[in-house]
């Protein structure tokens, strides 16, 4: 279900808890006590004592590749005739706090609890000391950490770091999460990965891969973009009952793309329709040696549902592409034809410039005549190459990088981007204006006043060709008439959404051209 539409930066959330906690007349600790009993939940269902219960958690939209499911029979459970044995890693804040709670209740509750201190216990300050000596009260005891996991440990609890952490992992720290990255059992981090910044996604050095995530009262945005989708696992929500009021009082500008609101934009067509309705798109690359780019962000705009499209490409592509896709209206550009470029572009309704363009004298001459026009324009490709030779600002176009063209676009490196991918966007969308798709693990849609992440998609989109359907997909909505946000924010919703579907084969040698069948799915809402 669409439950969760919003994301968070650290602070937001933190401030956003004290200010709703007083608001509700609510003790901290209670909340912490809460946060723990949520994780206790998704233990409980990863590794039942007997039959898994049912989960109050919350998941994010199903359009995800963070898979989100907390139906317990969807969830890898171990199993044993003997009680199950856990170990709680705890450090020394208060998400160590929530650490605690958790292996009060599991032992409560009859598992075999071992708990790591990443820290002093005697440096332990507020609720996260009140949550340990509650603990020590039911007979808990802590032990150092060792080298590697105990045999027979079933399950781990990540408590080490929370969302605090701004620098290097510490050397103890790292060593606790290499011994829990080294056990092959399944990994509950509690409300984020130790070392994984809650705000960007980056990696403090090294960073636990859990296989469950619960996070709390607001989603972290670091959780769903970046490295993130190597450290996750299985993301989960638990709103600890003070979730509407936090939405109430903690506007974010920064959203998860749902279903439900797609499917809003892809309303049903008129019965009276016809192809003049639903936009005239023209696609422009394609140099020799890359034809094959400009032919599938062709058939893309086309599978997406454009009325007519149409292709200017090097004159030996142009009768492959009307061979294999008649419905292309393809046309050979010669590199002094400029009056032929613009009457075509007169013609179209929305511009794709870019798949497949190169670099050459063809291409610059092409991308010189086309990209100054004041039609709906997506640059992509070598013309994002082209713009970072000569930038300017437009408003009226949406760039789509992936983290190199990025970098270059940006004058920085791609590690810079990686880093922390929303300020990334934002500052592309400063310098160049209009709409940017930052593509990767978590891709970004910026409009300058609102950033929206899709979390759909999977490994098997590092493809050639991917990004070039992407184009072709977007185009096709601009010319059905969404603006250039909403047609962005779709475009990568039925890119991502249409090669989850299509993994369900497998990830490897998953091709871009496989995606058409269920792109067409998809803009058609099944």
């Amino acid at each position: 279900m669409d439950t969760i539409h919003d994301v968070f930066s650290a602070a937001q959330v933190r401030e956003g808890e004290r200010a709703v906690a007083k608001l509700l007349n609510i003790e901290m600790y209670a909340l912490m006590e809460r946060a723990g009993a949520a994780v206790f939940d998704c233990l409980q269902q990863v590794c039942p004592l007997a039959s898994p219960s049912s989960s109050p958690l919350s998941s994010l939209p199903q359009a995800s590749s963070i898979h989100t499911s907390t139906n317990p029979s969807s969830l890898p459970c171990v199993s044993s005739a003997q009680p199950p044995s856990l170990l709680v890693c705890c450090g020394g804040g208060n998400n160590g706090g929530d650490g605690y709670v958790v292996a009060r209740l599991a032992q409560q509750a009859g598992y075999q609890v071992t708990v790591w201190q990443g820290s002093d216990p005697a440096r332990l300050q507020g609720d996260a000391a009140r949550a340990y000596h509650a603990w020590c009260a039911i007979g808990g005891e802590t032990c150092l950490p060792e080298k590697a996991v105990p045999d027979g440990v079933g399950v781990i609890v990540d408590a080490l770091l929370g969302t605090g952490l701004s620098g290097t992992v510490r050397e103890t720290m790292a060593a606790m999460i290499a011994a829990i990255n080294c056990a092959s059992v399944p990994i509950i981090a509690v409300d984020l990965p130790s070392g994984l910044c809650a705000d960007t996604g980056r990696v403090w050095g090294t960073a636990v891969q859990a296989t469950h995530t619960v996070t709390f009262i607001g989603v972290k945005r670091g959780l769903v973009t970046g490295r993130a989708a190597r450290h996750v696992g299985a993301l989960h929500f638990a709103g600890l009952g003070v979730e509407k009021a936090f939405a109430q009082h903690c506007l974010s500008t920064e959203h998860l793309i749902t279903t439900s609101r797609m499917d809003r934009l892809l309303p049903a067509r008129d019965r009276c329709a016809h192809k003049g309705d639903h936009g005239r798109i023209l696609l422009v690359g394609g140099d020799r040696g890359f034809g094959g780019a400009i032919r599938l962000a062709a058939e893309a705009a086309a599978r997406s549902g454009a009325g007519l499209t149409a292709a200017l490409t090097q004159s030996d592509n142009a009768l492959a592409m009307l061979v294999a896709i008649p419905e292309i209206m393809a046309q050979g550009w010669q590199q002094d034809g400029a009056e032929a470029a613009r009457q075509r572009l007169d013609w179209a309704d929305v511009l794709v410039l870019g798949p497949g363009l190169g670099q050459s004298g063809w291409s610059q001459a092409l991308y010189q005549t086309l990209s100054h026009t004041d039609k709906p324009l997506v640059l992509d490709a070598d013309g994002l190459n082209l713009l970072a030779r000569a930038p300017d600002y437009k408003n009226n176009r949406i760039i789509t990088p992936h983290p190199g063209e990025a970098a270059r676009l940006l004058q920085c490196s791609v590690a810079e981007v990686e880093n922390d991918r929303f300020s990334a966007a934002r500052a592309l969308q400063h310098r160049y204006g209009g709409v940017v798709v930052l593509k990767g693990a978590g891709t970004l849609v910026d409009d300058g006043h609102h950033c929206w992440v899709c979390t759909a998609g999977n490994p098997g989109m590092a493809t050639g060709g991917m990004g070039d359907v992407l184009s072709g997909i977007i185009g096709a909505l601009l010319g059905q008439g969404l603006g250039l946000s909403d047609a962005a924010q779709c475009g990568v919703w039925i890119h991502s959404t249409a090669a989850d579907h299509c993994a369900q084969d497998g990830e490897r040698g998953m091709l871009a051209s496989d995606l058409f069948p269920y792109i067409r799915q998809r803009v058609n809402r099944r």
